[in-house]
């Protein structure tokens, strides 16, 4: 994506977990340029935080690969339907349902919401995320440690426990780790620790259910464009996010949407306990 935009980006800030609309440039999906060839036709998936962000780009490619979906998200409700009505134009079902999944009941309700309208889950996709910016531990409160923690583990746990009694085989679970996970940014120190969680999560639970023919694997992105960032940054390093990467600049949602895909490819059957990472460069240790 050789005109993807580079920093510096203009002033903005939002309140999180943050809307597309607003930001300047404004995030590139895939919603042009994404192309499927019917990789996923008759699959179900569930992606948690699909209304924006990589989210939306995993779904409206999911959409065109032939899937129908649904898209869990906090309370963006713009947003979601703007998503909805893409992966309608592809001919898919969609499916919203707002809530806050650091509900276990409502981690619960999302997948058999699946189950019964779509008949089945064969794709789980834990992408949801939160993240705020603290400079000293002493600012970290025990509420906020808690959210981070409910939001980014508790409800992987939850919504994939739900999911794999339902999942036959040939299923996958992709979770969204981060080269935090490996290169802890310490503003970030909350996030950074769910995210080195969730690789030994992913990891134990390739093992776990490589048996039942059922994959779990992760993409592990580096600076993304998504409304998270103006949310959840300091303005100065939200005009430069990405500068730091080999490529200069953050990546696109749409960039990290073909490792979405390749995972829940049904012929990647031996690529189970991966992690993929989509960082423009940047080496994950």
């Amino acid at each position: 994506m050789s005109d993807a935009p580079k920093p510096p980006f203009p002033p903005q800030d939002q309140e999180p977990p943050g809307l597309t609309e607003p930001m300047q440039p404004r995030p590139d999906h895939g919603e042009k340029s994404y192309r499927g060839a019917g990789i996923l036709r008759g699959k179900r998936a569930v992606i948690t935080g699909g209304d924006s962000g990589i989210g939306r780009a995993v779904a409206i490619a999911y959409a065109r690969e032939g899937a129908d979906i649904v898209i869990s998200y906090l309370d963006e409700d713009r947003d979601a339907q703007d998503t909805a009505r893409l992966i309608e134009q592809a001919g898919q079902n969609a499916i919203c349902i707002p809530g806050d999944i650091q509900s276990p009941d409502h981690c619960r309700a999302i997948i058999d919401r699946c189950v019964q309208d779509l008949g089945g889950i064969d794709i789980l996709v834990n992408n949801a995320a939160h993240q705020a910016h603290f400079d000293d531990i002493a600012e970290i409160s025990d509420a906020e440690w808690d959210k981070t923690f409910r939001t980014n583990i508790h409800a992987m746990f939850w919504l994939t426990k739900a999911a794999v009694a339902h999942m036959q085989p040939g299923s996958v679970i992709i979770n969204t780790a981060s080269i935090n996970a490996d290169k802890p940014n310490p503003g970030l120190l909350a996030y950074a620790t769910t995210k080195g969680a969730i690789q030994n999560f992913t990891a134990g639970l390739a093992q776990m259910l490589a048996p039942r023919g059922i994959r779990a694997n992760i993409v592990a992105p580096g600076p993304i464009w998504t409304p998270l960032i103006p949310a959840t940054l300091p303005s100065d390093s939200v005009e430069n996010f990405g500068k730091q990467s080999p490529m200069e600049r953050p990546g696109q949602p749409a960039e990290l949407a073909t490792a979405f895909v390749m995972l829940a490819d049904p012929r990647s059957s031996y690529t189970t306990g991966a992690t993929v990472a989509v960082t423009g460069g940047q080496p994950m240790l």
